[in-house]
């Protein structure tokens, strides 16, 4: 008999996130590449809503979020793997709709 499948649902005000993946080298706004080995600061990343728990207001499934990746919990379900947070650590929500925004656009 095979294992059951579970539907996984986020509780609170937790929010999993996909790592949106970048190719490791970056190029500037004039074109010069920075490799991935260059570390300058800390760098905060964007990934993508994967689910959401009850008390979650600012984000929904689907939405990129910006935030940092040190000091996050990372978990592995069925080979990808996700960063699990709490909403308060999130530093900006790029969507669709917007009642007010920076003016910037990914």
């Amino acid at each position: 008999m095979p294992d059951p499948k579970f539907e996984i649902q986020m509780l609170h005000d937790r929010v999993m996130i996909k790592i949106v993946e970048s190719a490791g080298e970056r190029r500037s706004s004039s074109g010069i590449v920075i490799p991935a080995t260059a570390q300058v600061a800390k760098r905060l990343i964007w990934g993508e809503v994967f689910g959401i728990g009850q008390h979650v207001r600012s984000v929904k499934v689907g939405d990129r979020v910006l935030f940092a990746p040190e000091d996050q919990y990372e978990v592995e379900v069925q080979g990808s793997s996700y960063i699990v947070m709490r909403e308060r650590d999130l530093h900006a929500v790029a969507t669709e709709r917007t009642e007010h925004g920076t003016g910037l656009y990914l």
